[in-house]
């Protein structure tokens, strides 16, 4: 007798990678059952809780192929240029603000058309899980189980069951872990992870300022690691501030004034007076990757595979990649007839995504080790580096199209193209 199942896939983590994956597995006829601890209602809530997400134009492709940009492209900024320097805070003992070797990208090197593609985007978060939602609240088909705490899961034979807090369960062929770097589906599979902590916190807030940015963002490398400026629709800035751990926490203890100070020495008057908006937040930097992208049953996607440093911006791009990767070959695999949780399927998603993930991994690593200091003969090095790279134009679009997401071998969604029948 052939067990019958809920769904074809359950996705255990509704935040911006799970709902991306379940989005578009939906749309390309597979069954999905998506299930979040919280209410998918409170993403819609209109409050500003001040984070955003850079977009690689190649995510951005794949959220236009499953329809979730038509309601976030009114909320996004483009990033039309993106200028990279060392730089030290202003106030110390040796000269502040940004130093003599800049790297300069540019969106008309790789997408000369005047309305072509930029470099990125930014969304606020809140916009981007709103596009989604609304998407998955649209589908005729897709299960919506949030909130739903999900307690434990057990493979049964042919798939596996996801056993929820309130007493119920759903069974499908395939759980998609995409509940974070400290993901308990992968705790409970036995999934071994390496990685390692920074001496760092990240400070997050949205800053307004008096002059427009004109799409450019900005990465400072400061002795106690980056400061991301990046832009958002009006007057207005992302910021990702690094600073060491003690440091991160003394400074979002300071009072108002003692704050704007802090943040006018990195920022400088660039473009005219900033000061911050909205809440701030803080969290500790580390690096957490899995052995496996997938167990029998389980693959894991977004930062249940891997977490990387936040320095290049491809956190949430890393899992928009995963998404695409893994829908593909679900899809394939389902109409050859094959099983969706077996590992013959999924050893081709860890083999599709496994390279790019360790080399950013790799890459974000050493960059971040790298300009994190202020160390003379390192700061001649690597701005002699970044000088080298600007004058050598192939080098240039190289880095541009691998920000981008367009080397190697793209997904069908992140092209821009559909995977429905």
């Amino acid at each position: 007798m052939t067990k019958t199942f809920d769904c074809d896939v359950i996705v255990l983590g509704g935040g911006l990678s799970g709902q991306t994956l379940a989005l578009a597995l939906d749309q390309a006829g597979l069954s999905v059952t998506l299930v979040d601890a919280a209410p998918l209602d409170d993403m819609l809530a209109p409050e500003f809780d001040g984070r955003a997400s850079a977009l690689a134009y190649t995510s951005f492709r794949m959220l236009e192929a499953i329809g979730a940009a038509d309601q976030l492209r009114e909320h996004v900024q483009r990033i039309e240029h993106i200028l990279v320097c060392d730089g030290r805070p202003y106030g110390g003992a040796r000269p502040g603000g940004p130093g003599a070797h800049t790297l300069h990208f540019d969106r008309r090197e790789i997408h000369p058309e005047e309305d072509g593609e930029p470099l990125g985007y930014m969304a606020e978060n809140r916009h981007t899980r709103h596009a989604l939602t609304q998407c998955l609240k649209a589908s005729k088909w897709l299960d919506l189980r949030a909130p739903a705490k999900a307690s434990n899961w057990e493979r049964i034979p042919g798939g596996i069951r996801l056993d929820l807090e309130d007493g119920s369960a759903v069974t499908g062929r395939l759980l998609c872990a995409s509940d974070g770097k400290f993901s308990r589906a992968r705790q409970q599979a036995g999934t071994r992870t390496a990685g390692w902590t920074y001496n760092q916190a990240g400070l997050v807030m949205t800053v307004e300022h008096e002059q427009p940015h004109d799409g450019a963002a900005y990465e400072y490398f400061m002795p106690a690691g980056p400061f991301a400026i990046l832009p958002l629709p009006g007057n207005r800035s992302s910021l990702v501030w690094t600073e060491k751990t003690d440091i991160a926490a003394a400074i979002l203890g300071l009072d108002e004034a003692g704050l704007q100070a802090e943040l006018e020495k990195r920022f400088g008057d660039f473009l005219g007076a900033v000061k911050p908006v909205g809440p701030k937040f803080s969290y500790p930097l580390s690096v957490r990757f899995a052995e496996n992208f997938y167990e029998d049953r389980i693959a894991y996607v977004g930062d249940a595979a891997r977490g990387i440093h936040p320095l290049a911006g491809q956190g949430f791009n890393l899992g928009i990649r995963d998404a695409a990767a893994l829908a593909e070959v679900l899809v394939e695999a389902k109409s050859l007839g094959l099983e969706l949780g077996s590992p013959v399927t999924l050893q081709r998603y860890a083999n599709w995504r496994k390279l790019d993930s360790m080399g950013l991994v790799a890459a974000t690593d050493l960059f971040n080790r790298l300009f994190s200091n202020d160390i003379g003969p390192l700061r001649w090095a690597r701005g002699l580096g970044l000088s080298m790279v600007d004058r050598i134009a192939p080098a240039r679009r190289f880095f541009m199209r691998e920000a981008g997401g367009e080397t190697g071998d793209l997904p069908k969604l992140l092209r821009g193209e559909s995977l429905a029948a």
